[in-house]
């Protein structure tokens, strides 16, 4: 079957589009961000003649600060994603519809985690606005990906966003923000399973080419928070924590996404198509094996890390 391009992706999934926003709008909960920030704990910074910031007003640690920092930044970029998406999904239809929608609800959990971390003191403000600047003067570039690239991308993306927000929560150990981060996830969870839907219909519509969108972007996924400064060495920190790494990406988030679109079993692909799943499966299998070393060379570091504190 030849390839469909964008026009023809666009009309024949616009039924498919329409439905899933109607259920994803019968589904997703009104909430408020402001009934998630303890504002009795704000105060004046120092050009209004209160205090500045300093370390030991955080009650947060280190890691946890980092996580949150890392989440912030990752939404507030929302601009450049909305470019982005506008730039293939279009304006029309039900799909121009979805992504206002979705632009509308990803917009306030950044400024409603902003607002908890300010308000808390949880971070530096001053190098939180440092950041916010670089990363959204970097802007966020998809490199023109294809209709199919872009929702098999974000299909991804909101399910590792989910998961590190859930997991960043947790880590805090700080009721407030885990209250927060888990409603931020229920959103991600259901813009997830919009983004799914997509494509398990492209898969029924035109397997072999949603087929090698699928391989393309598991091969070269990226955080779209991998423009923040410093990303690399935050990443690692975070993945040191647990709070997001190689193997949860691999079982948490890859794995489950492809068992849901049936790529193992699908049937009627091509010759392009059956290459793409045979590259599929060798990269999900490197992806296990550099977990699974990943997850030894962590629990061989916290052991000499203990054996030196109980000597």
């Amino acid at each position: 079957m030849a390839a469909l391009d964008t026009a023809q992706l666009l009309a024949e999934l616009e039924p498919t589009v329409e439905d899933n926003l109607n259920r994803h709008l019968a589904l997703a909960d009104e909430w408020m961000p402001h009934e998630y920030v303890p504002w009795s704990l704000g105060r004046d910074f120092a050009d209004l003649g209160g205090e500045p910031w300093e370390l030991a007003q955080s009650q947060l640690s280190p890691i946890a600060r980092t996580a949150l920092e890392v989440n912030l930044l990752t939404e507030d970029n929302l601009p450049s994603y909305h470019r982005e998406i506008d730039r293939a999904f279009g304006r029309d239809s039900a799909w121009g519809t979805w992504v206002n929608r979705w632009t509308a609800e990803e917009g306030r959990h950044a400024f409603c985690i902003r607002d908890y971390l300010l308000v808390t003191r949880g971070v530096d403000p001053v190098e939180l606005e440092r950041a916010r600047m670089e990363t959204m003067e970097s802007g966020y570039e998809a490199l023109d990906k294809s209709l199919l690239n872009v929702c098999a991308y974000v299909s991804f993306q909101e399910l590792a966003t989910r998961i590190s927000h859930r997991n960043t929560g947790r880590y805090t150990e700080e009721p407030i923000a885990d209250k927060l981060l888990s409603r931020v996830a229920k959103d991600e969870n259901l813009h997830m399973i919009f983004y799914r839907n997509i494509v398990t219909a492209a898969l029924q519509l035109t397997p072999s080419q949603t087929m090698r969108a699928i391989t393309e972007e598991v091969v070269d996924f990226q955080m779209p928070g991998s423009v923040i400064p410093g990303f690399s060495r935050k990443a690692v920190q975070m993945a040191k924590a647990g709070i997001y790494d190689l193997r949860i990406h691999h079982d948490d988030i890859v794995t489950p996404l492809l068992r849901q679109w049936g790529v193992w079993e699908l049937e009627g692909l091509d010759e392009e198509g059956e290459r793409a799943r045979e590259e599929l499966a060798a990269a999900v299998s490197a992806l296990d094996g550099e977990a699974t070393r990943f997850v030894e060379r962590r629990a061989e570091a916290e052991a000499k890390k203990a054996a030196r504190q109980s000597s």
